[in-house]
């Protein structure tokens, strides 16, 4: 049974991802930071559900936390799919931003993905298979006001994919990334109302977490061992 990690897997995207590998048969490690208790209801819904999951807990702006944790998580065997899912908002418009502000999306998008993917490449790299889908967002390709540390961040990881893909494309290995528009979940509704969605997207509506979930499902399968490198946006026909 092929492992997956699945960062910010609490949270209402990251939970329909992990509930997704769980259920192609993957066995989910599923990750939070500050809600712990949530990642292990996840994992009891994957369990039920007839799955395999377990629970693991660290700050991915943290390296040495992260690497400890995956020092621990490797000690199982490679880890040959990753979502790299947490992510963290510091909304303000640029003139009046702190360096804290611009600086924590950074820290988590950014550095958080080289953090928790670096020490899984050379495990990953020795089983010459491996699928790694990092979660980005529309603001990362066309930007969005308030959102310039985010924004940054997001275009970075785009970079990091392309490039990424380049050096594994050889051995097995696939990275892509996904750039949701407007997901419904709690952090959209308290943002965007209704009549706000049917302006802003052609399809008139919000995607769901399950439409996120399902195309990392496909990006984490043995059928999309040819797509890598891409930048996918999943916006209902924004851009």
């Amino acid at each position: 049974m092929k492992r997956a990690l699945v960062t910010g897997g609490s949270g209402d995207l990251g939970r329909a991802i992990c509930q997704r590998l769980g259920r192609d048969g993957l066995h989910v490690i599923v990750h939070a930071h500050q809600h712990p208790e949530r990642a292990a209801a996840v994992v009891d819904a994957i369990r039920t559900a007839g799955g395999s999951a377990e629970a693991v807990a660290f700050d991915v702006a943290d390296e040495d936390q992260a690497r400890q944790a995956l020092a621990s998580l490797l000690q199982a065997g490679p880890i040959q799919v990753l979502v790299n899912n947490a992510g963290v908002h510091a909304d303000a418009p640029m003139a009046g931003m702190s360096g804290t502000q611009w600086r924590q999306p950074i820290e988590v998008c950014l550095h958080g993905f080289f953090n928790v993917t670096q020490p899984l490449l050379l495990p990953m790299l020795g089983t010459r298979w491996g699928r790694i889908v990092n979660i980005s967002s529309l603001t990362g390709v066309i930007g969005n006001r308030g959102q310039t540390n985010y924004a940054a961040a997001k275009a970075g990881l785009h970079g990091a994919t392309r490039t990424l893909a380049l050096e594994l494309a050889s051995r097995g290995i696939t990275v892509n990334a996904i750039a949701p528009g407007i997901i419904a979940g709690q952090a959209t509704e308290t943002v965007f109302d209704a009549a706000t969605i049917r302006r802003l997207v052609p399809m008139q509506r919000a995607g769901t977490p399950d439409e996120v979930a399902a195309l990392v499902g496909f990006l984490a399968s043995e059928e999309a061992g040819y797509l890598t490198g891409q930048i996918i946006g999943l916006n209902g026909g924004i851009a």
